[in-house]
Parts: structure tokens; C-alpha cells; sequence
């Protein structure tokens, strides 16, 4: 990047980045930036990295590589344009994809200083704005859908505001004009359209929520052009949140101070539209505004996140502390992780808060990650805490926002501030390998060595042409202990407000100190809907139990950790990848086994089950005598709910529901090798609005037993007890209810399993079934 140079990157423009006045030439950094035409009337006071002046190493650094390499380098970009070329597109919010591609790939493209991934982002530029109307129109609705104008709320605006977002994006990193001026053209467009033939908040859906978070590109558009008429748009879109039937969102969050309250409490709807509200305080200086965005981060962080950084179940806030872990609960949105991110990028701009800086952390070694599949190829739309994580390539939003998430990491390992006197430099990330910066006009580079995550260690070496002046600052984590300083110099370093700071002070060129901190597992108990439960972590990393790690050892559920009173509950085996064994509990076991733990980021990419939440130390293990504990186990359709029927625990149950008709469900459970059957246990899994029991209007449900592998499967008896219901009619069925079959005479068998028609509600083409539990015993 050429001395002098400046470059106003946001949190929602791809990087949720701040401005360095002038970096450093380098290779990376060559890159023709724009600089704002109007000047924040709320001064940042943390300039973010520019992304081609920051490296980054370990685990973080290999996922942000394989972000690019194998998934923005590698996306068809042609469904994604398809839909301005010949419309309607293929999907309501078809046209989200290919600004959210931009926004992702041009902040990749700038770390990098990739060609062919320049090069795609060129073309795929040009091919955006050859399909833009005369009219400034960039979507993908006929004439007479868009904008709600006709029939109602849609996608339109929310898919104009990222089409925005990925050109401005662009614009600011290669100061091409043609972008610019498209996304004048579109705005122009929906400023001549709302309120002038119908509130903004019509066009939206989630209480209008969609389309008003247009907010953020159209004051970075503001910022960009000084043209008035944007900012007061900016202005009406706040101002209609208070219209009859609106989302209330600042009033609501000035006053009641929950996000659940919010609205409809949609998670990413509401969320963008905070990031905006951040740019337009960040314009504005109206305290309101980031008070508001205060209060919901304060509600979000005390009430509704997971342990691992993300929020929502079902795409909502919902109650306080209801934190479900299973996949049943549609837990944490990618889209919500993603969009969390941004808005904590913001407030560490705005504020330099070390709070912010933690919850960043959180998020990007666990849950953003956690979504993303280790090599980089894939996405998960929701990521459970415990169960399978449901990878795909296919189009849909959350697989679209996670490369923006990941390409956000690296603005966030450091930043610059002004300190009393003085400018300073951050360290947010312990990962930082390298930060390249200007004090005074004078390049200044930040070389870091670290042995972490095996131990709490890190070289920082300064790197300049001449002695240099500047505050040192270093994240002070919860999990890190007391952050210790030392060089051969005394450095007076002081702990404030979770930084531990230096400084200011004159560092001589090649000058190097020493920083020392706890890297070591802790238990973390559990709380609410996870009492009686506990998980394990190690520095920032959650870890989880996976069956794939684990041959011989039981299902997650069934499994306690050690002895509460362990001062090392977990202990490192491998620090690339990332290994930690602990001692654990489980049925039938009278000594504790040893179990391999992984961080939640990597579980599941093996296709295993695995859970973050066990028992605790002190928590009861579930007893069964069932001669098909921990046994295989197989479904008449693998179903949408991954528990286990042979894990001795009906909660953990199973479903056979993913959509497909099927006349006949049926569970199974297989023995490694014949036992004697006495009695057959089935325990009902749960009812739902559409089905989840047997329908009885044609028979009980059968039990059937397989002598031998390739025997054929013989009905033994019937579940007589199971109630009398009908498609519609569950018979009073309640979950974890058990029913017996006693055999007359005991039978030899290798498999058991139970059959009948399942039910379907009011629409019997998807019937399924359930099951909690499927024993055998010898008497």
C-alpha cells in the first residue's frame, strides 16, 4: 500500500475493519485504497489492521488460508448471477449471494494479493453491474414483485443491500469507479421508492427488519460520496422502526434491554441492523445509538450465548439462559455467528474494549469455526453443540456468511490506538504472527513467536528503521491468568481494564520482550439447561467429546468426566492438531477410561457424534441392563434428530422423519454377537405437530428379531400395550413412556428392532415415527 495511503474499511464492509493512516509497502499491501469524504463525528478509538498488513499463524492462520483457497477461490459464481441475468431468480433471496461472495473474496483478495482471485473478482463485478437496469435496479424480481410494491414483503431490499456491500467493498479496496457509481444508482433507486410509494418497513420481512438493515451500506455510501441525501435516508430507515406495526428496535432495546423483546426477536435481522446503527453513531455521534447497541450486546452476552460465542435457536433469541445444545433446536445460526462477529468488530472500534476483543475470540476459535469444515470446503447452516454437524456446499445464506466471518478474523489480531500522549499498538490475538503499522509516519512491524496453544508463550519483537515511540498493549484473556511482561529492560507494565499495558516507552529497533500466561484446561460447570452438566476448554479453545475419537468408548451421553477435584481435568497429547485425553466415567465401569478430547471446532468432521456438555464429576451415569447398551443401532430413515435408542437414555431420542414417504418405520439394535431374549423394552420418543408415534388404526407395532446376519426377520409378538392412536391422534402418548413385550418362551437373536405405520398428522406422505430407547433383557 503506497505511504499515505487510506483505507476506511468497516465492520460490515467485508472486514469490519478501521482505517491505519499509512501502512507499511509490502507486497500484500500494494493495494489502491479510497479514503471517507466525510469524517466520523465518533472517532474510532481502535483503528482495526488492515487485512494485507496482518499474518497470522496456528489454527487461525490454517483456517483463514484453506477460507480462501478452498472455498472463495473455488465457488461457481454462475447460479449466483444468474438471477440478474434472467429473472426471477431461482430463490426469493437468490441475489444475497453474489455480495456476500464480493464482500467475502475482495477482503480475502487484499490479505493475499491473490491474481486469480482478483481476477474472479473483476469479472464477477463487471457480469453485476452488465445486469443493473437503467433505473439503478440490482435484483432479481420481475417488474411487478419488486420492492413489495405489489404482493407484499420480500427479499429485494435485503438482497440490494448486499449487492451494496460487496461493490462498496470492493470499491474501497480498488477505487474502481464503475462500482461506486452502480451502487449510487441502486440507492438512488430505493431512496426514490420508499417512503414516496410505500414505508420501507412493507418491503421487509421480520417486522420489516430485512429490508431496513439496508442502514449499513447506505452510510458507508454516505461516507464515501459527502451527498446529504443519503445520510437522511439513513435517518428515515431509523425513524421507521417507530412506524405502527415496526420493529421498535432502538426504543425497545433504550428501554426493556432485551432482544428477545425486540421485534420479532430474529437474530440476524435484528443484528444487522445494529452494525448499521454502529455506522450511523460512528457519522451521527447520537449516544442513543450506541447505547442502545450497548444494551443488546450486554443481553446477548448475559442471557443468550452459547459458551462457544453464538446465539439463536430457530434464527430467534429466545428466552433467558434457554441454551439447548442438540440439533433438534436449529442452534446458532450461521448467519447469527457471522453477523455477532461484525457487530463486536464494531464496538471494539468504537470503544477499545478489551470485553469486546474477548467475545471475538471466543467466537472465531469456537463457533465460527465449529461451522466451518476443517478444510475449508463447507458449511454448517445450524452447528449444535452435541449431535452430527450438517456440512453442505449448496447456496443458502449461513454457507455464504461464514467465509465473510472467517475473512473478518485477521482485521481483529490487532489494531492502533492513540494513547494518553502517545500512539499505541494492540495485540488482540495470541495467533498474531505478524502486524505491520506506521507510528509517527515511521514503519513499525510487530513480530510475534509463540508456542501457543502448547504453552503460554510468545516472543513480541519490535521491528523498525530507527527508535520509535509508542503504547504496547496485550489482551489480557480470563482463561490466560496474569499476563507477565519481561525483557531485559525493565518495562513497567500495568494491568488496566484487560490489557496488560507498556508504555508509552521508545523501543529500539529489534528490541524483543517476553510474555508468559497460563495455557492449561479448566472444568466449566454448567448451568440452567445445562445443569448437572460440565464442559472442558483449554485456553480459548472448547473441547468436545467425539465418538469418532473415541473407539470403544460409548456415546456422549453417556459418558462423565473425572473427579471434579482433578487440578489438570485434561491433558495435552497433541498441539497440531489439537489433542487433550481425560479421565472419564462410564456405565459398566468400575475404573475411569480414557477419552480423547478435540476442540468443538474440529468435531464432528468425521462424521462421529460428539457433545461439548457431559456429565459432570459429581453427576449419577444412566443404568441399564439392556443387553443392546451402547449396541449398533439403524432406523427405517436416518431422521432429522441425532440421539441414540441403545445409550440407555430416553432423552436422547431418534426420529425417522427427513421428508420421504414411508409406509412402515422401524428401529433396530444389533449385539456383536446371539443373546437370550427375554423381554423387549420400547420407549417412546416425543410427539410432534405432524407426527412422532406409531399410527395402531391398522395393528400394534411388531417386534421382529434376526437370528443371523443374513436371517430372515421374524415377528415375535406385538406391543400390546402401546395405546390405541391414530395419524393425527398420539393416544396420550408421553415422551419417554416405555412399553413391554414378554416373550413366552425366550429367543436366541443377533438383532431386535420394532415396526408399524408410522404417523403423519395432516399430512401422512412425511408420517414418522420416534423412539427414546430400544432394551432387551433376559427375563
Amino acid at each position: 500500500m503506497p505511504s499515505g495511503s487510506t483505507l476506511p474499511l468497516t465492520t460490515g464492509l467485508m472486514a469490519a475493519l478501521g482505517c491505519l493512516s499509512v501502512a507499511v509497502p509490502k507486497a500484500a499491501s500494494t493495494i489502491e485504497t479510497v479514503a471517507w469524504k466525510v469524517p466520523a463525528k465518533a472517532p474510532d478509538a481502535a483503528e482495526l489492521a488492515l487485512p494485507g498488513d496482518v499474518t497470522l499463524q496456528g489454527f487461525l492462520g490454517r483456517r483463514v488460508a484453506v477460507n480462501a483457497s478452498e472455498r472463495l477461490a473455488k465457488v461457481d459464481l454462475e447460479p449466483l448471477l444468474a438471477g440478474f441475468r434472467q429473472k426471477p431468480g431461482s430463490h426469493p433471496w437468490i441475489g444475497e449471494h453474489i455480495g456476500k461472495w464480493l464482500h467475502a473474496a475482495t477482503l480475502a483478495w487484499a490479505q493475499t494479493a491473490d491474481d486469480a482471485l482478483k481476477a474472479r473478482l473483476d469479472d464477477a463485478v463487471a457480469e453485476l453491474i452488465k445486469a443493473q437496469e437503467p433505473d439503478g435496479y440490482l435484483g432479481t424480481y420481475p417488474p411487478n414483485q419488486r420492492f413489495g410494491l405489489y404482493e407484499g414483503a420480500d427479499w429485494d431490499v435485503w438482497s440490494h443491500k448486499y449487492c451494496l456491500m460487496g461493490l462498496l467493498t470492493y470499491h474501497q479496496y480498488t477505487g474502481d469507479a464503475a462500482a461506486l457509481e452502480a451502487s449510487r444508482k441502486a440507492a438512488d433507486l430505493l431512496l426514490a421508492t420508499f417512503p414516496a410509494r410505500k414505508s420501507i418497513l412493507a418491503a421487509g420481512t421480520h417486522v420489516g427488519m430485512a429490508a431496513t438493515s439496508v442502514l449499513e451500506p447506505m452510510v458507508l455510501l454516505y461516507r464515501l460520496t459527502a451527498e446529504p441525501r443519503y445520510h437522511e435516508f439513513c435517518e428515515y430507515l431509523v425513524k421507521s422502526w417507530d412506524e405502527p406495526n415496526g420493529p421498535r428496535i432502538l426504543a425497545t432495546l433504550l428501554t426493556e434491554k432485551q432482544v428477545n423483546r425486540t421485534a420479532n426477536g430474529k437474530a440476524y435481522e435484528m443484528l444487522s441492523n445494529l452494525v448499521g446503527l454502529c455506522e450511523l453513531y460512528r457519522v451521527s455521534g447520537e449516544p442513543r445509538y450506541l447505547r442502545a447497541a450497548l444494551n443488546a450486546w450486554e443481553d446477548v452476552v448475559s442471557k443468550r450465548l452459547y459458551i462457544t460465542g453464538s446465539a439463536s435457536q430457530g434464527e430467534h433469541f429466545r428466552d433467558d439462559h434457554y441454551l439447548p445444545n442438540g440439533e433438534s433446536a436449529h442452534v446458532a445460526e450461521t448467519c447469527v455467528t457471522t453477523t455477532w462477529v461484525q457487530f463486536n468488530e464494531q464496538l471494539l472500534r468504537l470503544t477499545a474494549e478489551a470485553r469486546f476483543g474477548h467475545e471475538l475470540e471466543r467466537t472465531f476459535y469456537n463457533h465460527l469455526t465449529a461451522a466451518q469444515r476443517p478444510d475449508g470446503a463447507q458449511w454448517c447452516y445450524f452447528t449444535p453443540l452435541e449431535g452430527r454437524k450438517p456440512y453442505g456446499p449448496g447456496i443458502n445464506c449461513c454457507v455464504s456468511s461464514g467465509p465473510r466471518g472467517v475473512a473478518l478474523v485477521p482485521p481483529a489480531a490487532a489494531f492502533t490506538y492513540r494513547a494518553p500522549g502517545a500512539p499505541g499498538i494492540a495485540i488482540n490475538l495470541f495467533e498474531l504472527a505478524e502486524f505491520r503499522t506506521t507510528v509517527d509516519g515511521e514503519p513499525v512491524g510487530l513480530r510475534v513467536r509463540t508456542e501457543f496453544p502448547k504453552e503460554g508463550r510468545m516472543t513480541v519483537t519490535v521491528n523498525a528503521r530507527r527508535p520509535v515511540s509508542f503504547a504496547l498493549r496485550i489482551r489480557q484473556p480470563a482463561w490466560a491468568g496474569t499476563l507477565k511482561a519481561t525483557a531485559p529492560e525493565p518495562l513497567g507494565a500495568v494491568e488496566r481494564d484487560g490489557w496488560l499495558e507498556i508504555g508509552p516507552r521508545a523501543w529500539a529497533p529489534g528490541t524483543s520482550l517476553q510474555v508468559t500466561f497460563t495455557c492449561d484446561s479448566r472444568l466449566i460447570p454448567g448451568d440452567h439447561t445445562n445443569a448437572s452438566k460440565a464442559a472442558l476448554a483449554w485456553g480459548p479453545f472448547v473441547l468436545a467429546y467425539d465418538t469418532s475419537e473415541n473407539p470403544g468408548l460409548p456415546v456422549p451421553s453417556l459418558v462423565a468426566l473425572g473427579d471434579a477435584a482433578d487440578q489438570a481435568p485434561a491433558t495435552l497429547a497433541s498441539a497440531a492438531p489439537l489433542r487433550l485425553t481425560a479421565r472419564v466415567r462410564i456405565p459398566r465401569s468400575p475404573a475411569p477410561k480414557v477419552a480423547t478430547l478435540v476442540p468443538f471446532a474440529d468435531a464432528g468432521a468425521r462424521g462421529g457424534r460428539y457433545a461439548v456438555w457431559l456429565r459432570a464429576p459429581d453427576a449419577a451415569l444412566p443404568v441399564s441392563d439392556s443387553l443392546f447398551l451402547f449396541a449398533d443401532e439403524a432406523r427405517s430413515q436416518t431422521g432429522n434428530v441425532s440421539g441414540s435408542i441403545t445409550d440407555g437414555d430416553p432423552a436422547s431420542f431418534v426420529v425417522t422423519f427427513n421428508g420421504r414417504p414411508q409406509t412402515q418405520a422401524w428401529f433396530e439394535v444389533r449385539a456383536p454377537h446371539p443373546v437370550t431374549l427375554g423381554r423387549v423394552v420400547f420407549t417412546h420418543g416425543q410427539n410432534f405437530h405432524d407426527g412422532g408415534w406409531f399410527d395402531t388404526s391398522g395393528g400394534k407395532p411388531r417386534v421382529e428379531v434376526r437370528r443371523t446376519n443374513d436371517g430372515p426377520w421374524e415377528t415375535v409378538g406385538e406391543i400390546a400395550d402401546y395405546p390405541a392412536t391414530s395419524s393425527r391422534d398420539h393416544g396420550g402418548l408421553k415422551a419417554g413412556q416405555p412399553f413391554s413385550l414378554r416373550l413366552t418362551t425366550p429367543v436366541e437373536a443377533l438383532a431386535v428392532r420394532v415396526i408399524g405405520k408410522p404417523a403423519g398428522g395432516d399430512n401422512p406422505a412425511q408420517a414418522f415415527a420416534s423412539c427414546g430407547e430400544l432394551e432387551a433383557f433376559p427375563k
